[in-house]
């Protein structure tokens, strides 16, 4: 027998073991054809009443906020020690949210741009004082080459990774206005990453780079169309083969906009019970939720179009942590620049470092919110949740206020890893990509 087949079997029984039939006839829960063969991490492995009081306070949380399902990873010192799902996947097949569903996760793909640009720069391909457009730019083609504002030809690599390439959302974000872009630009709706950079280099920038700072999902789209051109690769593949391949990481991938294209093991997306429905960006005339189809995520690229499992964030955090626990895949050099605010264009990626070493990213997109962090005393933690909330990005706030609630409750952690239980190399091609 195949020896990964082997290891598969084992963790089945383990899951078999802990199985409770009462509890999942009383729920009606669906389990059959749950866990992939190339995933072993399943609820059952991070049970124990030593997490009880972290549960119950994580699903008080759930219930305040009406989250359908939840996924919750722990790790202490470089060793996953709890991963979990809560709560369910998807509500109409009644299917529980296990650690191997994807979630889209939103500005958190920040995160994996910024390391990405920071791999470039390690590989000598570029530079993050490297001119974006104009004939010495990276993007110097004919379609980027005549902006209205002379100004952005001063907009450099690091402008963009920290939010200073001159861009606000004064009168919108450009990546949630898609009739307005397909209007003026000619073509339908819906509209593609390079037109919509190509609309606002057709308007005047808001200040000139370099001197203010402002969160900009547009300039984290360049930056994918940038990875793209001096990589020469896709973006997607570029960072699958070099950034989350070498660290163990095979199953994440760009989300798609409708139900109908959901990646394998992805979750269902829910809005607050008031959400207002958006007409289709593709034209319909329908009204339909934000979250399928009324908002275009596949557009955002490298802004906001990931799709990732709560363990797998964790591999990805603990990649770029700068502790000893782990091999990073950026060198000390890339992570303080992305880190240490001294410097004048940190945080990169990151939505708030601090100089004690606490650093986090937060992502919201209808239908789902999320949060990583790593704490200064060698914990960090990621929650992704399957629903947004009435406040939007705000609910970064109450994850943190819940999380950091529910690690309290644990008085001793276990000394395990469940890193151990992710195979790895994937037993098939099949990644699901674009």
């Amino acid at each position: 027998m195949n020896k990964y087949r082997k290891i598969l079997l084992i963790a089945l029984t383990m899951a078999l073991v802990s199985y409770d039939p009462g509890a999942i006839e009383e729920h009606n829960i669906v389990t059959s054809n749950l866990i992939p063969e190339n995933v072993r991490l399943v609820n059952s492995m991070s049970g124990g009443p030593e997490f009880s009081g972290m549960e119950r306070t994580i699903q008080t949380f759930m219930r305040r906020w009406e989250i359908a399902g939840a996924s919750v990873s722990v790790a202490k010192n470089g060793q996953l020690v709890y991963s979990k799902g809560f709560g369910l996947a998807d509500k109409t097949n009644n299917i529980e949210t296990e650690p191997f569903n994807k979630f889209r996760i939103a500005s958190i793909s920040k995160l994996i741009t910024a390391v990405a640009i920071m791999k470039l720069q390690e590989e000598g391909k570029l530079s993050v004082n490297t001119r974006v457009f104009g004939p010495d730019g990276i993007l110097n083609d004919p379609f980027f080459s005549e902006p209205r504002d002379k100004r952005v030809f001063g907009i450099t690599v690091a402008h963009l990774l920290s939010h200073e390439g001159g861009w606000s959302t004064r009168w919108g974000d450009q990546m949630f206005i898609p009739f307005v872009v397909a209007q003026s630009m000619g073509v339908n709706s819906p509209v593609d990453t390079k037109t919509i950079v190509r609309f606002a280099l057709n308007k005047g920038l808001h200040f000139t780079p370099g001197t203010g700072k402002a969160y900009s999902n547009l300039g984290y789209a360049i930056l994918g169309l940038v990875i793209e051109k001096v990589s020469g690769m896709s973006y997607f593949d570029y960072c699958r083969k070099n950034i989350l391949e070498p660290i163990g990481i095979y199953d994440m991938t760009l989300a798609r906009n409708l139900p109908n294209e959901k990646a394998p093991y992805e979750v269902t997306y829910y809005e607050p019970g008031d959400a207002i429905l958006k007409p289709s960006i593709y034209g319909t005339g329908n009204l339909v939720p934000a979250s399928y189809g009324g908002n275009d995520i596949e557009a955002l690229g490298g802004a906001g179009a990931w799709l990732a499992t709560a363990p797998d964030l964790m591999k990805l955090l603990l990649a770029i942590d700068g502790f000893d626990s782990r091999k990073d895949i950026l060198s000390r050099e890339s992570i303080t620049y992305m880190t240490d605010t001294n410097n004048g264009f940190a945080p990169v990626g990151w939505k708030t470092t601090f100089l004690d070493g606490t650093w986090w990213r937060t992502g919201t997109f209808p239908g789902t919110a999320g949060m990583l962090k790593r704490q200064s005393d060698g914990t960090a933690w990621v929650v992704l949740l399957n629903t947004s909330a009435w406040n939007g990005p705000e609910i970064s706030t109450d994850i943190n206020y819940m999380m950091t609630r529910a690690l309290s409750q644990v008085k001793i952690w276990p000394d395990r890893d469940l890193f151990n239980y992710s195979l790895p190399v994937p037993l098939n091609d099949d990644l699901g990509g674009n």
